[in-house]
């Protein structure tokens, strides 16, 4: 004969249920947490070591920067050029420029809205560098406008090295066929202009007075973002603030309602 439930064993497992869903929920959220803790650390402890490379960055490029002009590399050495290694060095090049090639850029400077003059340079050891002259304003953005400033006889320019800046900018794509430029795009503006085989880079003109005033250099921005610090405090402290919620669950006991007599 079957026996009735105990009413007294039902009332006891129906108290109990909550409590264990109450504790896979605890257990499950607390694995989290722990998971969430070592994430923002390992942030952290990475975006100290982003400080320290960052730091070390900007002195290397400082001193690359106040230093004396060296001979721009020879064309044997023109493959080795590499970012880390060789932007912003301060360098020196001999030859003619090549004005009916110039190349107008967009530029938004401290000066206002207008465009940089890319001109090429025959430099004596046969090689062809791009020059970033400087900034024009966009009312002199015709050469006839500035031709005192069309030098046509040697000269030597030094400036520092920047690294070519393909397909143009995170809003503005460079349009060759129009003859539309937004980024300094070394081998595209070759390519346009039939210079052939170029330096793999440009050099950003010193702030050299022009005959008659333009193009403007010695405009380069040599500026690096640096808020690794900010970045990694903030992965600490959302750590901390993980671990107490931690501890809080751990600690914190579910609220026993008593049933109803």
């Amino acid at each position: 004969m079957k026996m009735p439930p105990d009413p007294f064993e039902e009332h006891e497992m129906a108290a109990q249920q909550p409590e264990r869903q109450f504790t896979a929920k605890k257990l499950a959220l607390c694995g989290f947490l722990l998971l969430a803790t070592a994430a923002f650390i390992a942030l952290g402890i990475w975006q100290i070591e982003r400080l320290g490379w960052k730091r070390a960055l900007i002195a290397r490029v400082d001193a690359r920067v106040h230093a004396e002009p060296v001979e721009m590399p020879a064309p044997p050495q023109w493959q080795a050029i590499n970012r880390d290694d060789d932007e912003y060095r301060h360098i020196r090049a001999e030859g003619v420029f090549q004005n009916d090639k110039e190349t107008l850029v967009y530029a938004s400077t401290e000066l206002g809205a207008g465009y940089w003059v890319i001109t090429p340079l025959k430099t004596v050891n046969d090689g062809t560098v791009l020059i970033n002259r400087g900034f024009v304003p966009i009312e002199r953005k015709d050469s006839a406008s500035r031709s005192a400033g069309q030098i046509s006889t040697p000269v030597s320019v030094s400036g520092l090295l920047r690294i070519s800046e393909p397909n143009g900018t995170l809003l503005r794509s460079n349009d060759p066929g129009a003859d539309r430029w937004y980024s300094r795009d070394v081998q595209a503006i070759a390519q346009k202009r039939d210079l052939g085989t170029v330096a793999p880079f440009f050099i950003d003109a010193d702030k050299t007075d022009n005959p008659g005033g333009y193009p403007v250099g010695g405009l380069t921005q040599v500026k690096f973002p640096n808020s690794h610090l900010q970045y990694a405090i903030t992965w600490f402290v959302m750590a901390a603030m993980s671990v107490v919620f931690l501890w809080f669950l751990i600690t914190h006991k579910q609220t026993q309602i008593a049933p109803e007599q």
